[in-house]
């Protein structure tokens, strides 16, 4: 079919080219998109680390120094690291994400309030 008439499928096809979908079909067939293949968007040779999973004696002490101190940064993460047992890095994350959870629960804490006013 040519000049936008309509092809076998039903859609105008303009002088006989295939769609530009048609150029993502697989040998298959099968149309392939990246995001049905999360493999393929992937960077090569790098694995998604594990997760930390902390001890109870690692979070009551985290949790300690966090009521103490919201931002820990240099000799204090690096002593605080070493005793935990734990990377620097780990100590840094982990208050990074208490701050984000302590910050929710302060907004919740101010949104109830001014509810409970009016």
């Amino acid at each position: 079919p040519s000049g936008g008439a309509p092809s076998s499928c039903g859609v105008p096809s303009s002088c006989g080219a295939p769609p530009a979908w048609a150029a993502r079909l697989g040998a298959t067939g099968i149309l392939i998109s990246k995001c049905c293949f999360p493999l393929l968007k992937a960077k090569p040779g790098k694995a998604k680390r594990a997760r930390t999973t902390f001890s109870s004696e690692q979070l009551a002490r985290l949790e300690q120094q966090f009521t103490r101190h919201q931002y820990l940064v240099g000799q204090e993460r690096c002593l605080l690291a070493s005793s935990l047992h734990l990377t620097e890095e780990q100590v840094k994350v982990w208050f990074q994400n208490r701050r984000i959870k302590w910050r929710k629960q302060s907004l919740e804490q101010q949104q109830t309030k001014l509810a409970e006013m009016g």
